[in-house]
């Protein structure tokens, strides 16, 4: 089971960027796929999660807004819209796979990790 995250990139300030996470497999038992963050120095903090079935979402109050999650089952990919970045934004993005029933904030309930994506947000 692989989840390859892609599309960061350096983007201006007040900028969009599309993040997509796809997963190889999806083992019976995942309910939730989450985003993530972490900038050097900083402990990684949830950014926004949503439900394979259902698509419920919870985003972090610093991204409620802005960014916007969606989910192609097809496809098992999970698509991150973000909008009207900010500098603080940038960090390295990470998707994850976790089989609580609803969407945690807690990256100790997320089981299986992508690489990452980089997000730079500068002018």
């Amino acid at each position: 089971v692989q989840l390859q995250a892609c599309g960061g990139g350096l983007v201006q300030p007040w900028g969009s960027l599309r993040l997509s996470c796809a997963a190889s497999g999806r083992p019976f038992g995942w309910y939730v796929m989450g985003w993530f963050r972490q900038s050097p120095g900083k402990e990684r903090e949830f950014v926004a999660g949503i439900r394979w079935i259902g698509a419920s979402t919870v985003y972090a109050d610093s991204v409620k807004g802005r960014f916007t999650l969606s989910i192609d089952n097809a496809e098992n990919t999970v698509y991150l819209q973000m909008n009207s970045l900010k500098p603080e934004d940038t960090a390295v993005y990470l998707c994850a796979a976790g089989s609580r029933s609803a969407v945690s904030t807690n990256v100790n309930d997320y089981h299986y990790w992508g690489q990452g994506t980089m997000v730079t947000v500068s002018s």
